[in-house]
């Protein structure tokens, strides 16, 4: 008979998306309300508190025994992912579909968004000391950034702020847990000059607002690490 930990692991093994401790709970529920084993039962009855303690212990396990995969808890819930030094082999796998590379501006500008969000283009622009239209309508198309709104100043620029999939991405389960996230946040940072509300212009478009139909193009997350090891550089080109 299975213990709860190992059905735990073969449900985010087996799902084909991240799985938050309610969806395994709501798994474990219905295949109790079916049985008529008591073991079966039994594992059926474990809180999400009980779900939460066996995931994390999976991922201790992985770790402790040096596995070429990890269990990792993402913002999206937990699952079951190759290690980042196994990326190179992996993708041998599968040669037709060769990740896209993001571009360096592309990447300091998602690196500023990531640590300032939500921002406006001109924040970003105001840090970079260069135009960023392209690299941003970029980031939107690869779902990597998302408008957050308007913010309340003259034009009512549209705020950027980063997506679920940047996240996922990343490994990441929020952006608090970018590195030296509390510290660079409070770093200063050149501040754009707004026009007054007598001068200024339209409010901002995009050419698209709304999340992209199809799925987000893959980015080799080799290429993109930067985004999660160093903060956004300064007047960069």
């Amino acid at each position: 008979m299975l213990s709860l930990k190992q059905v735990i692991e073969a449900l985010v093994f087996a799902s084909p998306k991240p799985l938050t401790p309610e969806e395994i709970r709501k798994a474990l529920r219905a295949a109790a309300a079916e049985a008529e084993d008591l073991e079966v039962i039994g594992i059926g009855a474990a809180s999400e508190e009980e779900i939460a303690a066996q995931l994390n212990l999976l991922r201790a396990e992985y770790q402790q025994t040096g596995r070429a995969f990890q269990m990792t808890e993402q913002a999206n819930g937990w699952a079951i992912v190759t290690v980042s030094d196994a990326g190179d082999w992996v993708r041998q796998l599968y040669p037709e579909t060769r990740p896209a590379r993001l571009s360096g501006p592309a990447l300091e500008t998602l690196a500023i968004i990531a640590y300032r969000q939500p921002a406006t283009r001109a924040d970003v622009e105001a840090v970079r000391g260069v135009s960023v239209d392209g690299v941003m309508q970029v980031l939107l198309d690869r779902n990597l950034v998302k408008i957050a709104g308007r913010a309340e100043l003259p034009g009512r620029p549209l705020l950027y702020e980063t997506t679920e999939y940047f996240l996922e991405h990343f490994g990441l389960k929020a952006t608090e847990e970018l590195p030296n996230s509390d510290e660079l946040r409070r770093i200063e940072l050149p501040k754009p000059v707004y026009a007054s509300a007598e001068k200024s212009a339209a409010p901002e478009t995009v050419e698209s607002m709304d999340s992209p139909a199809e799925p987000p193009v893959a980015i080799d997350p080799a290429s993109d690490a930067a985004v999660a090891d160093a903060a956004p550089p300064p007047n960069a080109d």
